[in-house]
């Protein structure tokens, strides 16, 4: 499904002459490009990838039901790297980008950079800016990046002492890596202690819970900022608001994301520019410094509050659903600076290209998540030229179209502004089926709002 604009695939331009540019001859079947991963953030790099070099082939790994027919599966799972890296250079692959956390965290990038493989995503040491939570605080607080005050504990009583004396509202989370579902925002000591006790004390969150961090309640909107990084300079992209709560209004409990825009008002060319002044350039500084350089995309997830931007959380790699709406809106090559980065090259200089207006996507979950989830049940998705559909938690059955995850289906739409973009996307939700669908219809409310439109 294709969203009603003018896109022009001829158009996606990075506008600058130093770097290595996609030429028709490398494009005409020559440049082979592997996406690891299959869910809506990878199936929004195939999407974006697929435009800037129509002639690429592009294979994934495992596709899910979505993107079958756009790419060549690659019978692997994202997690076996060293099979992976064979195949790659057995069959002489030139980009390959990685999409989810969990193969960054496990090596990845190291296996294919020391085989002499282009790999986009940062070594393992890098990606433990997203792996190990109790990592990433320290190394802000090292170098002065602005965040919540925080401690962190892996003992249990030592977390209760701390909570009992501290009080609330604060942030409980896991260290380590839990799907985007690792942080609880506790509002009283009692729900505090609680969080500690399942994640420390409990298997909820298995490993990633063996260490948690406790920390100061931010107040304000969240931001998230992606920026492509060569391990010196940074390239920021378009920010964008998500939606973690399961329910309209921001309540219930954490998920991956249930909906995200774009653009976002707040985020001023005066803001952007202190967010990489003060966050993403020192950051990216520090990891080098501490020696961890860090090459790949590195996602700021910011609270902005009264004092500035501050750091949520950082990540490793794109963000999901944000990427759904960010890369429908780049008008210029993603796969230029991905592959100059990939390369060992500098990015030094260069800008990107984005389209007018808005886009906005509506996550459709399955019944319970973020808790346990049915799968295996049957999706209608009706043929609707004006939004593109993102398939996260789905496979081919058969010939049958069946849900396989708790997040399905992203339905992003673009229009002059997010209203219009989150009227069409939850329009075009409505219309997709299947049993026990959950989203929310409420994407964008707060730029809604600013705008003078009310809730969504």
């Amino acid at each position: 499904m294709v969203a009603q604009r003018g896109f022009d695939p001829h158009r996606t331009r990075l506008y600058h002459p130093r770097l290595r540019s996609i030429t028709p001859s490398q494009t005409a079947g020559t440049v082979k490009i592997l996406i690891v991963g299959n869910g809506g953030r990878e199936h929004a790099l195939l999407w974006k990838l697929r435009r800037d070099a129509p002639d690429a082939e592009l294979f994934v790994t495992q596709p899910n039901g979505g993107m079958r027919g756009l790419a060549t599966p690659v019978p692997l799972a994202p997690g076996e790297i060293q099979a992976l890296a064979g195949w790659v250079q057995a069959n002489g692959v030139d980009l390959t980008v990685v999409g989810p956390e969990a193969p960054l965290a496990a090596g990845i990038a190291d296996h294919f950079a020391d085989r002499g493989l282009a790999v986009f995503g940062p070594r393992k040491a890098a990606a433990e800016i997203e792996s190990s939570k109790s990592f990433a605080k320290g190394l802000m607080q090292r170098h002065g990046i602005p965040t919540a005050e925080f401690r962190v504990f892996d003992q249990l009583p030592d977390a209760e002492a701390y909570l009992r004396e501290a009080g609330a509202p604060v942030v409980v989370k896991a260290s380590g890596l839990a799907a985007g579902k690792g942080v609880v925002v506790c509002e009283t000591v009692a729900e505090a202690l609680m969080a500690v006790r399942e994640m420390l004390g409990g298997s909820a969150y298995g490993t990633a819970g063996a260490q948690v961090v406790i920390e100061e309640f931010m107040r304000g909107e969240e931001l998230s900022v992606f920026a492509l990084t060569d391990g010196t300079d940074v390239l920021a992209m378009l920010p964008a608001q998500d939606h973690k709560r399961v329910g309209e209004g921001e309540t219930g409990p954490n998920t991956g994301g249930m909906g995200a825009y774009a653009p976002v008002s707040l985020a001023t060319p005066e803001l952007l520019e202190r967010v990489e002044r003060d966050v993403l350039r020192p950051t990216i500084a520090a990891m080098a410094e501490e020696g961890r350089p860090f090459r790949g995309l590195l996602y700021a997830g910011l609270m902005l509050t009264e004092s500035g931007p501050r750091v949520v959380e950082f990540n490793c790699r794109f963000g999901d659903p944000e990427t759904q709406v960010v890369l429908p809106l780049l008008r210029s090559s993603l796969l230029e600076p991905v592959l100059e980065i990939a390369r060992g090259g500098s990015i030094a200089g260069a800008r990107l290209e984005w389209e007018p207006g808005a886009a906005a996507t509506t996550v459709l979950a399955s019944a319970g998540y973020p808790g346990d989830y049915p799968s295996g049940l049957p999706v209608h998705i009706p043929e609707d030229p004006g939004v593109l559909v993102f398939h996260a938690g789905t496979r081919d059955e058969d010939g049958r179209l069946v849900t396989s995850g708790g997040r399905v289906l992203a339905v992003t739409a673009l229009a002059p502004t997010v209203a219009d973009a989150a009227e069409r996307s939850r329009a075009a939700a409505e219309r997709i089926s299947f049993e026990g669908k959950q989203f929310r219809r409420d994407i964008g409310w707060r730029e809604i709002a600013r705008a003078g439109g009310g809730h969504a």
